[in-house]
């Protein structure tokens, strides 16, 4: 339930688009889950706090157009269990060297199994490890960037217009004791 889901659903309600999109958010910490409604949210949140504070006491929210599922517990576990096909993953997981089992290359060899096959990943990290295990299970790798925000990664098994691809291949040739993160 990381600023990447409250982004979402703001740009949604605000935009007022005309489809039902669902979203699905594996949380390990309950307690934390619990005390969202008492943090501290930008401006632009402050109209969907009240979607927050449902979750954050029953652990879903559901109205005409939003369904928003958390599930408490191992995130690998519920990806390897999920029948569902994605058009976007935020994996927005704890970085690499603080939660390194949701950046290996097995857990993006489950994620690439619910994503649909013009479906992006996103991501915050930028590391070479985390890039050569998307790279080692079939996806193409993207730097993100722009104004008013750092570089960052994106990732689909199709081909994305618009976007500087990571040369995967001379990445590797300069680094050539990089491995990805492994089970």
């Amino acid at each position: 339930m990381g600023f990447n889901t409250l982004a979402t659903i703001y740009y949604y309600k605000k935009n007022a688009i005309n489809k039902k999109i669902n979203i699905y958010s594996p949380e390990l910490d309950a307690d934390l889950v619990k005390s969202l409604k008492a943090f501290t949210y930008p401006d632009e949140f402050k109209s969907i706090k009240y979607i927050v504070d449902e979750l954050s006491q029953n652990g879903n929210y559901i109205d005409k157009d939003l369904k928003i599922e958390l599930f408490i517990g191992d995130a690998r576990l519920y990806v390897k269990n999920l029948d569902v096909k994605f058009d976007i993953v935020y994996q927005d997981a704890f970085s690499p060297s603080v939660n390194p089992l949701l950046w290996t290359k097995e857990y993006f060899r489950d994620i690439k199994k619910i994503i649909n096959k013009k479906g992006i990943l996103t991501t915050y990290s930028t590391a070479l490890k985390t890039r050569l295990a998307l790279w080692e299970n079939g996806f193409k790798v993207y730097i993100n960037k722009g104004n008013n925000f750092r570089n960052s990664t994106l990732a689909s098994i199709s081909e994305l217009k618009g976007y500087e691809e990571v040369d995967m291949l001379h990445k590797i040739n300069c680094n050539p004791d990089v491995k990805s993160l492994r089970d």
